[in-house]
This record gives C-alpha cells, structure tokens and sequence, in this order.
C-alpha cells in the first residue's frame, strides 16, 4: 500500500510531466528537438513527459533554459490568462514567496523547493536544498550557467571534477555548472543549503554560439 509521500511524489510528477508536454506541443517541437537542444536523451524526456521519471536538478536547469522559464514555471500553470500583461511586470517590483507557499519535490535523492517568482524572470533559479546524510549515488552533474550555494547546516561534501571541498554552516562556494560537480552530506545530520543557479538565456545562448561561428 502506498504512503501519502509516494501518492504526493507521484501527483506532483504527473503535474511536471503533463506541464512539460504542453510546453513542448506549444511550440511544436518534437521530443526529438527537444533531446537536441536540452542534451537529454528522448527516452528519459519521454518517461518525463509520462510522469514516470524523477529529474535531476541539473536537467531541469536545462529544461527550463531551454523554454525560458522558471523552475516554478515547470510544475504549475502558465496559461496565457495567468500571465501578467506587460503593464503589469512594469509596474510590479517582485514576487514574494511566502514561508510554505511551495511543496518540497524530490529527484536524485534530494529534497528541494523553488524560491524563484514567475516566468519573466527566467535566468536565477534559487532554491533551498536538503540533501540526506544517507543519499546515495556519485553520479556528476553538469549544465550551462554557473552555481553559487551557502550551507546553512550540517556538513557538505561538494565534489567539482576530481576535488573535494568540505563545507561547514556559513561557507559557500560559486562555480561553473558545466563543470561536472555533486553534493553529499557527511556527518550525522543532513545537510540544509541555499543554492542559486544562473543559467544563460536562449537568446544569450544563441548569440555566443553565432559569433563563435
């Protein structure tokens, strides 16, 4: 019988996947253009798509990037009638996110919440982090953009390429996200941290790539 966590984590999948498969019919692309320009493989975005699959952070960083929107955006509604009308992000100076506002999701063995706004604001993805003193795997991550965290308890272990850095309540560390890099928690408590990711417009993207060209 399944727990109430399992039956939350499987709707909230559901959700990411039915909002991942409007944003990519809404611009008619197909998985396979997709797959080429988030660099993830059709297969994965297809179980994606089907709620049948946890993403890693660093996927949805991409995924994200390549639709221009925000984290948040992901797993929610943007319909064009819950999007501000230009007079409306002129004159509006932020988003608050309120303490409990959004629903802790899980991928990769970690325990994450978005603290971005709406879609307009697309490029800084801050989120608060819990990462398990038991989680387990080592698998490296990389994306575009860079990566700026700060641990706010416990013990962090991150790994960028070969090096390790032990990180105590108060440090922080910024870095290229295309490096390969991971986080682990040691000691006897999981570790808490702040993490911001900047990841580089499409717009910018294609800029960079033209004149490198």
């Amino acid at each position: 019988m399944e727990s109430s966590i399992e039956t939350l984590l499987k709707s909230e999948l559901t959700k990411l996947g039915q909002q991942l498969r409007t944003l990519r019919t809404e611009r008619g692309w197909t998985l396979s253009e997709l797959s080429e320009q988030a660099d993830v493989s059709e297969a994965y975005l297809s179980r994606l798509e089907g709620g049948e699959r946890q993403p890693s952070l660093a996927v949805l960083f991409n995924l994200a990037r390549v639709y221009n929107v925000s984290l948040p955006d992901l797993f929610g509604s943007i319909s064009e009638n819950s999007k501000p009308v230009a007079s409306e992000r002129k004159a509006s100076a932020g988003v608050v996110i309120r303490a409990g506002d959004r629903l802790l999701q899980e991928g990769n063995g970690l325990r994450y919440t978005s603290l971005a706004g709406g879609n307009h604001l697309a490029d800084l993805h801050p989120l608060r982090v819990i990462v398990p003193v038991d989680r387990q795997g080592d698998q490296h991550y990389q994306h575009s953009g860079e990566e700026w965290l700060y641990v706010l308890s416990g013990q962090l272990i991150l790994t960028l390429v070969d090096e390790k850095f032990l990180l105590n309540p108060g440090d922080a560390a910024h870095f290229d996200a295309f490096l390969p890099h991971d986080i682990s928690a040691t000691g006897e408590q999981d570790a808490e941290i702040l993490l911001v990711a900047c990841t580089p417009t499409r717009s910018l993207l294609k800029s960079y790539l033209c004149e490198k060209q």
